[in-house]
């Protein structure tokens, strides 16, 4: 079986998030090629770049851990997604250690935290979220080692 192309990848993506909205209420799309592009600018191989554009897509049930098993992409994908996908109730320790663990996926995990918290894409929520939002990701920025 031929493996995807990043080209399908992304319109794999686009379609199965295209009914979403982030916390601004803004397309999700947005934040998933923001990603890509990120991964893309430092110099992210095409398993990473096809990663961020999934990255968000079995934690947010838009696609099946059934459908990324038998998906036509490489293992190293398929790794940096279950890598950067938050288990429900799992520790942000146990979440960081995977993706530390994972080769490639800190890229794609460190392109996310830097979208999510961009201080424009925080300006639209209101103090509460923003709050907790911010804390989180230098949590996570933290606990990846990463500055």
């Amino acid at each position: 079986m031929a493996r995807m192309s990043l080209r399908e990848v992304e319109a794999l993506a686009i379609r199965a998030h295209a009914s979403q909205v982030d916390k601004a209420g803004k397309p999700y799309i947005r934040h998933l090629a923001a990603v890509a592009r990120s991964v893309i600018e430092h110099g992210g191989t095409d398993e990473q770049v096809a990663a961020a554009w999934l990255h968000d897509a079995i934690e947010d049930g838009t696609l099946s851990r059934e459908w990324l098993d038998e998906a036509a992409l490489a293992p190293e994908t398929k790794e940096i997604v279950l890598a950067v996908t938050k288990q429900p109730g799992e520790s942000l320790e146990k979440y960081a250690a995977r993706i530390l663990e994972t080769p490639g996926a800190l890229l794609v995990k460190q392109a996310d935290l830097a979208h999510n918290a961009d201080p424009e894409r925080l300006a639209m929520l209101d103090r509460a979220t923003r709050e907790r939002l911010t804390a989180k990701y230098a949590r996570m920025y933290g606990l990846l080692g990463l500055a």
